[in-house]
C-alpha cells in the first residue's frame, strides 16, 4: 500500500514545466472524451431503474396521515434543514418546526451514503455545523459518515427537530393558500397540512445517476449504486470488512471522489476487482490524524466561526495571516498567493497566467506523485490526470493509488469513453468483456444546475394566483438573493442556483439559513405574518446574476467533460441556474450588508 505520512507527500515535479504541451494535452484528453459523450447521457434511478435509489437502510413504518398546523415546514432533513430548523428555532423561537425527507432519518447525504471508507473531505472541525452549540469536537481531522450521520442525529435531538418530523415522507406538492395566508403541503402518505413559512433545502448528493449504456435493466449479477451501498450482499459496513466478496469478482464504474474511498475496501476484500475509470481523478495526502485533546479543550469560544471564515478566505483566494486548517485545498491557495505578481491587481492577465501556472505546477506535483506509488508504468500513466485542478473536485486519500500495486486489482482505463455497454454476465469495455458476479455503480448523482428544481425535488410548488414554480423558472431560475422568489410569500430556497458556492458546502448552508432567520425575525419583530420578495429586488438581481455569468466559462468550456461543466458542455446550461458568479466571499459580503442596512430592502411584508 502506499506509505504514509512524511514520505506520501513525495512527488515534486522533476523539471520545469512547458505550459503549452500541458495545455495540448489538456485539451487532447477533453476533447477526445467529448467525442466519446456524443448521444450518451446519463440515465436517473427512477421508472424502472429506481431499484438503484431505493432506502436500503429502514423501513417505512405506517401512520395515519397528518392534518394539523406548523410554524415551518421544512423540505429535507440533511444538513441545509437542520441548520434551518436550529437557526429558526434559536432567533423566532418557532415552537412547531417540521422536517420533511424520504429518508428515514435526517442526515440527508450522510444518511443515504454509507458505503465503505466514507468520510468527508473537509476538515472535520469545520464540516460539522453547531459544533459549538452542541460542546462537541469531532474525533478526527476527517471524521466518518457514521461519525457525521450521529452528529446530525444529535443535533435533531438538541433542536428538538425529531418531535414533529415525517421520516420516510416524501412532499407531492406545496400550494399557497391566499385566504388563510399559509402553505398547504401534500405528501405520499396522505398528510395534508398548514404550514405558515416553508424553507426548500432538497440538498443535491442523494439522487443515484447511472451511465445511459446497453444492459444495465438485463445484467444478471449483482449490482447496486455506492449511494444506496448493499451490505447484505457485501458483508462488512462503513469501516470496511467486505468479507462476502472473498470469492466474488466485482466491478466498479466511476473513479470520482466516492470510488476513491471504496476501492482500498473492494480491492482487500474481492476475488478481484476491475475498476472502470472514463477519467482518472487527482488525489493528494489526506494524512487524517485523530483529534489532540489537549487542542480540544484549549479551544476559546468563536473558534469554529472564526476557523470556518479563515478557510473560507484562504480558498477564495483572500490572504490571511495564519492557515488554520493547513490541509491540501488551502495548500494551493497559499502557494498561489506567494506567486501572484505584484502587478495583478492592475493587470488581470497577469494574476490570470499566475493562477494557471501555479495549477500547472499543483496537477504536474499530483501527477508525479502518481509514479512514486504506483509501481507499472502503464497503470501510472493512465492514473494521472490531465486537466486543471477545479475542473472536478479534487480528492485526498492515502491508499487509493497504492491499491494498483495488487495482483488482484485490474485498472481498466477506457481512454475517455466509458464502459461500452453490459451482457448478462459482464462489463464490456475497449471491446473485451470483464466478467463480474457483482457491479457497483459509483457514477455520481443528479446535476443541481442541469436537472430542473422541481424535478428533482419530486413536487410542484404552487404559489400566488396559481403560477407554478417549473412554469416560472422554465425559462431559467429568477430569485431575490437565491433564497426568495417573487409571487412565492413566505417561501425560501437553500440551494447552490444564484447562491454562493463553495467547498465547504456546510459553511455555505450556514450562511444561507442565517440570512432566513434574520429575515423571518425581523418580520416578527414588525408584527407582520407574510413576506415576499419584490419584483423589482428579484429583477435586479437576476440582472447581477446575469452580468456575472460568464466570469468562468472559458474555465469550464477547457475542462475534461463531468458533473461540474455539464459533461463538457457549459454553454447549454441556462446562466441563470448557475451560482453567483462573483464568488462566495463576495456573496456573504452581499448578504450581511443587505442584513446590517436593517431596511429589508426589496421584501414585502403584509399581514
Amino acid at each position: 500500500m502506499e506509505r504514509s505520512g512524511t514520505d506520501a507527500l513525495a512527488g515534486e515535479p522533476s523539471g520545469p514545466v512547458d505550459i503549452e504541451t500541458v495545455r495540448a494535452k489538456y485539451r487532447e484528453e477533453r476533447d477526445k472524451r467529448l467525442l466519446a459523450a456524443e448521444g450518451r447521457i446519463y440515465r436517473f434511478a427512477r421508472g424502472e431503474l429506481s431499484r438503484y435509489a431505493a432506502d436500503p437502510h429502514t423501513e417505512a413504518i405506517e401512520r395515519d396521515p397528518v392534518t394539523d398546523e406548523v410554524d415551518v415546514a421544512v423540505v429535507g432533513a440533511g444538513i441545509g434543514g437542520l441548520l434551518m430548523g436550529a437557526r429558526l428555532r434559536e432567533s423566532c423561537g418557532f415552537e412547531r418546526i417540521r422536517l420533511i425527507d424520504a429518508a428515514g432519518d435526517v442526515g440527508g447525504t450522510w444518511y443515504w451514503n454509507r458505503f465503505p471508507g466514507l468520510r468527508c473531505d473537509i476538515e472535520s472541525y469545520i464540516y460539522l455545523p453547531l459544533l459549538e452549540e452542541l460542546g462537541t469536537v469531532p474525533t478526527e481531522k476527517y471524521a466518518t459518515g457514521a461519525e457525521i450521520l450521529a452528529h446530525c442525529r444529535a443535533l435533531a435531538r438538541h433542536y428538538g427537530l425529531y418531535r414533529d418530523a415525517l421520516l420516510h415522507t416524501s412532499v407531492t406538492e406545496l400550494r399557497w393558500d391566499e385566504d388563510s395566508a399559509h402553505w398547504l403541503v401534500r405528501t405520499d402518505r396522505g398528510d395534508r397540512f398548514r404550514a405558515r413559512y416553508v424553507c426548500m433545502a432538497i440538498g443535491s448528493l442523494h439522487r443515484p445517476k447511472l451511465p445511459a449504456v446497453e444492459g444495465i435493466e438485463t445484467f444478471r449479477g449483482h449490482s447496486f449504486h455506492a449511494a444506496r451501498w448493499d451490505y447484505g450482499y457485501t458483508g462488512g459496513g462503513v469501516p470496511g470488512s467486505l468479507a462476502a466478496l472473498r470469492d466474488k469478482r466485482v466491478g466498479i464504474v466511476g473513479t470520482g471522489a466516492t470510488a476513491v474511498q471504496v476501492i482500498p475496501h473492494l480491492a482487500e476484500a474481492a476475488e478481484h476487482l476491475y475498476v472502470f475509470q472514463r477519467t482518472p481523478p487527482s488525489v493528494g495526502v489526506r494524512a487524517n490524524r485523530p483529534t489532540d485533546p489537549d487542542w480540544a479543550k484549549a479551544l476559546e469560544p468563536g473558534w469554529q466561526q472564526r476557523r470556518m471564515d479563515n478557510f473560507h478566505a484562504l480558498t477564495s483566494g483572500v490572504p490571511q495571516e495564519e492557515d488554520l486548517v493547513a490541509d491540501g485545498w488551502t495548500e494551493i491557495t497559499a502557494r498561489l498567493a506567494a506567486i501572484l505578481p505584484k502587478s495583478a491587481e492592475a493587470n488581470p492577465e497577469d494574476a490570470a497566467g499566475a493562477v494557471e501556472r501555479a495549477d500547472f505546477l499543483k496537477m504536474e506535483e499530483l501527477r508525479a506523485r502518481v509514479d512514486t506509488v504506483v509501481r507499472d508504468p502503464a497503470t501510472a500513466a493512465a492514473l494521472k490526470p490531465y486537466y486543471r485542478l477545479f475542473c472536478k473536485r479534487p480528492c485526498f486519500h492515502d491508499d487509493y493509488l497504492g491499491t494498483f500495486n495488487r495482483p488482484d486489482v485490474t485498472l481498466v482505463d477506457t481512454g475517455g469513453r466509458g464502459i461500452e455497454r453490459l451482457t448478462e454476465h459482464a462489463v464490456v469495455a475497449g471491446g473485451r468483456e470483464y466478467p463480474v458476479d457483482c457491479l457497483v455503480f459509483a457514477s455520481g448523482y443528479e446535476s443541481e444546475y442541469a436537472v430542473p428544481y422541481t424535478a428533482r425535488a419530486g413536487y410542484e410548488v404552487v404559489g400566488r394566483d396559481g403560477l407554478r414554480l417549473s412554469d416560472k423558472w422554465a425559462d431559467g431560475a429568477r430569485t431575490f438573493h437565491g433564497v426568495m422568489v417573487n409571487r412565492f410569500p413566505n417561501c425560501f430556497v437553500l440551494s447552490k442556483v444564484q447562491s454562493g458556492l463553495h467547498v465547504n458546502v456546510p459553511y455555505m448552508l450556514g450562511e444561507q439559513s442565517r440570512h432566513v432567520a434574520h429575515i423571518l425575525k425581523a418580520v416578527q419583530d414588525r408584527g407582520r405574518h407574510v413576506v415576499e420578495a419584490s419584483a423589482t429586488g428579484e429583477k435586479e438581481w437576476v440582472e447581477e446574476i446575469l452580468r456575472l455569468a460568464n466570469r468562468n466559462l472559458d474555465y469550464a468550456e477547457s475542462c475534461t467533460p463531468g458533473l461540474f461543466n455539464n459533461e463538457g458542455r457549459p454553454s447549454e446550461l441556462h446562466v441563470l441556474n448557475g451560482s453567483y458568479g462573483g464568488g462566495s466571499v463576495e456573496f456573504v459580503n452581499v448578504l450581511r450588508t443587505w442584513r446590517e442596512a436593517g431596511d429589508l430592502a426589496h421584501l414585502e411584508l403584509s399581514d
